[in-house]
């Protein structure tokens, strides 16, 4: 799968989401376990999914017990982000497993995956903004902002691909290289939380 063809399958996803537009709705992954098609499907549907948890959190007149249930869920859903995009990094490392790095070789400030991590909501802020420049109830002031705004992030989308299109091919020349760093998250871990663990929950 070329980078170029990320967009098309992260606007995939951001439509099938909004055909239910329910943060319950079911994940219906149409590509095959273990692929990368598989995994970027699936990080682009817990992006969509905590947009919108997000959205609904932020309303002035939430029930507290409903919100913090809801600011749990997107605790777990930003730990299965996390994972999703060290399972993509973990494919483009066995995909360059072979290639022997130039002696020159230099290490990029960010994986192939977190790069993607950010076109996957790139796609959702186009597709959101889109909605909001086209709205026929706002002001023409409202709708100018949001035009101007969309016209940046698909500048922004052309240039990231763009460079994510190098990194990768850079990668695999051997003009650079991976090293993945786990995220090593505390504050889900029990044993590393002062909090969790004082408390013996």
């Amino acid at each position: 799968m070329e980078a170029k063809e990320f967009n098309s399958l992260f606007d995939r996803v951001v439509a099938d989401y909004h055909s239910a537009d329910n943060v319950d709705a079911e994940c219906r992954n149409p590509y095959t376990p273990g692929t990368l098609e598989f995994l970027l499907y699936r990080k682009c549907w817990i992006d969509s999914v905590q947009w919108h948890l997000e959205d609904i959190i932020r309303d002035p007149e939430i029930d507290p017990v409903q919100a913090l249930a809801i600011k749990r869920r997107i605790d777990r859903s930003n730990q299965d982000r996390t994972d999703v995009v060290e399972y993509i990094d973990s494919w483009y490392l066995d995909k360059f497993k072979d290639v022997k790095p130039c002696a020159d070789a230099r290490i990029n400030t960010e994986t192939p995956a977190w790069a993607i991590d950010r076109l996957s909501i790139l796609a959702l802020k186009i597709y959101h903004m889109q909605v909001e420049a086209s709205r026929t109830d706002a002001s023409e002031e409202h709708v100018r902002k949001c035009s101007g705004k969309l016209a940046v992030l698909k500048q922004q989308r052309v240039d990231l691909t763009s460079a994510i299109c190098e990194l990768l091919e850079d990668i695999a020349s051997g003009s650079k290289y991976m090293k993945v760093y786990k995220q090593m998250k505390m504050y889900n871990d029990p044993s590393l939380n002062p909090v969790l663990y004082s408390s013996g929950k």
